[in-house]
């Protein structure tokens, strides 16, 4: 069967691929519960070492596992280095003629906490600071902005297929609350507690 993207087009969709699954907070576990495969499966989609990776109908299913689109990853793809410089070089030291660079940092936001439905973990007067499109992890607060444009502030304790799971709403840590997922537009993780 003839091939026709190359090993390291392969390799560098998949580092794309695995960037996307990070930025979600998921495992490859996790991931590939998602759409029936095993961690090792995934693992190999995200090595480029598992044929289809390239067919639009796989790259759906992938994407969809981690809450993001075929575009999401073609994006993404354009911040991967180019996998050409994993290749040694043929004789000596090369080099691509580029001074490092270190990245830009994320943006961060700010939020103050209002009322107390979060303490004893952050209380009225708090300010949060958040990091737009970072998934938080389990007991990590998070904000989620609603398709309404209001802001919720809570624990994230996990995502299913349909909601998402958190607590710290008016019920207090201890009431479990769920969210549609088709409510919100963005779930970021709180980074930081700034006390006044």
């Amino acid at each position: 069967m003839p091939r026709f993207e190359s090993d390291i087009d392969a390799r560098r969709l998949g580092e794309a691929l695995a960037a996307l699954r990070r930025i979600r907070g998921l495992s490859q576990a996790e991931a590939g519960e998602r759409v029936g495969i095993t961690s090792q499966g995934w693992g190999l989609y995200e090595a480029g070492k598992r044929p289809g990776l390239f067919r639009p109908d796989v790259q759906r299913r992938l994407t969809a596992a981690v809450d993001a689109t075929p575009e999401a990853l073609a994006q993404r793809l354009t911040r991967v280095q180019p996998a050409a410089s994993l290749e040694p070089a043929a004789s000596g030291l090369h080099s691509a003629g580029r001074a490092w660079s270190s990245p830009a940092p994320p943006e961060t936001l700010r939020l103050q906490l209002s009322t107390d439905d979060l303490a004893p973990w952050a209380a009225s007067g708090v300010t949060l600071e958040y990091m737009p499109g970072r998934w938080p992890r389990r007991d990590q607060g998070c904000v989620i902005e609603l398709d309404d444009g209001q802001r919720l502030v809570r624990l994230y304790e996990r995502a299913e297929a349909d909601v998402l799971v958190v607590r710290g709403g008016p019920g207090g840590l201890a009431a479990e609350e769920r969210i549609p997922r088709a409510r919100a537009r963005a779930v970021s993780a709180v980074i930081a507690r700034l006390d006044h």
